[in-house]
C-alpha cells in the first residue's frame, strides 16, 4: 500500500489500519485488499461517502480466521472516524471470477459497523464490474485478470433482480423509507438503477442524478437534487419522490409482453 491511496489523508489512515490488521488475521490466507464504490470512481463525498472494500483470498475461511476478523473488526467498529464507515467483504479468489447465484457460501461481510457471515447476492454482479474496470488495489496484484467481463446485459438481469428482490417489496412496506438518510439512497439509486437499465453500464450516484433529472424532469427533478444535496442530520421529506423513483424502476424493469425484454428501452 501506498502512504497516501486516495486523496484523504484521514481515509488513508484508516485503511493502513485495516490492511494491517487483515494482514495480521489473515496471513498467507490473504492475496489483497482493493478499494471500489466512490473513492475508486473519483465521486467520493466525505459529507455521505463509506469506504467499499474487498478482500481477496485464497479460498472460503476456517472458522478460527472468521473468529479473528470478527475481532479485528469489533475492535474497529469502536473507533472513530473513518474506521467507522468501513463497508465490505472478504472472498475467496476462485469465486471472484464471476458471480453464481447458486453459490451458497457465505462471505465475511462489514456492514454499517456489523460483521456477519452471508451468501453474496446479485448486487455482487455490479460491485465485480467496478473492482474490475475501476478498483483500486491496496495490496496484491491487479484484479482485471482475477474477474471475468461483466456483459451490459448482466448489469441488467442483476439490477431487476435486485428491483424485484429488494426493492418492489418496499412499495407495499416503506417502513425503511420514512428515515432521511434511507430516503436520500433510494432516491440516488433508483436513479443508478434506470439509467442502467437504459444504457446497460453503472455510474455513480451523482452523475446518475444528473441524468435522471435531465431524463424525468418536475415534480421529480426536484427532489432528486434535494436528495443529492442531502447531508446527516438534516431533515428530508420526499417520501413520495422515493416510492415514485421505487415504482418507476420497477416498472421499466418489468418485461414487455410484446418485445420480450425490459420496458427501459
Amino acid at each position: 500500500m501506498t502512504d497516501q491511496p486516495t486523496a484523504y489523508p484521514d481515509v488513508n489512515a484508516a485503511l493502513a489500519r485495516l490492511l494491517a490488521g487483515a494482514r495480521a488475521a489473515l496471513g498467507e490466507h490473504m492475496l489483497g485488499m482493493y478499494l471500489y464504490g466512490s473513492l475508486a470512481s473519483g465521486d467520493f463525498d466525505p459529507a455521505t461517502s463509506d469506504v467499499d472494500f474487498v478482500v481477496v483470498t485464497a479460498g472460503a475461511l476456517p472458522a478460527e480466521l472468521v473468529a479473528a476478523l470478527a475481532d479485528l473488526h469489533g475492535r474497529l467498529a469502536g473507533e472513530p472516524g473513518w474506521l467507522a464507515k468501513l463497508e465490505g467483504s472478504y472472498i475467496g479468489q476462485p469465486a471472484l471470477r464471476r458471480y453464481d447465484p447458486a453459490d451458497p457460501t457465505a462471505w465475511p461481510t462489514l456492514n454499517e459497523r456489523s460483521f456477519y457471515l452471508a451468501p453474496h447476492g446479485w448486487d455482487w454482479v455490479i460491485q465485480r464490474h467496478v473492482l474490475r474496470e475501476q478498483g483500486l488495489a491496496l495490496a496484491g496484484p491487479p484484479l482485471r485478470p482475477m474477474i471475468d467481463p461483466v456483459t451490459p446485459e448482466d448489469l441488467r438481469a442483476a439490477v431487476r433482480e435486485l428491483l424485484r428482490d429488494w426493492w418492489a417489496p418496499m412499495l407495499g412496506q416503506p417502513a425503511r423509507l420514512h428515515a432521511p438518510d434511507y430516503q436520500a439512497y433510494a432516491i440516488l439509486s433508483m436513479c443508478r438503477a434506470l439509467h442502467a437499465l437504459r444504457t446497460g453500464t453503472i455510474i455513480s450516484k451523482p452523475r446518475a442524478a444528473a441524468w435522471a433529472q435531465a431524463e424525468l424532469g418536475e415534480p421529480w427533478a426536484g427532489g432528486i437534487a434535494r436528495a443529492l444535496a442531502w447531508r446527516p442530520g438534516a431533515p428530508l421529506d420526499e417520501l413520495a419522490t422515493a416510492l415514485d423513483l421505487i415504482r418507476c424502476a420497477v416498472d421499466r424493469a418489468a418485461p414487455d409482453p410484446a418485445r420480450g425484454r425490459d420496458r427501459s428501452g
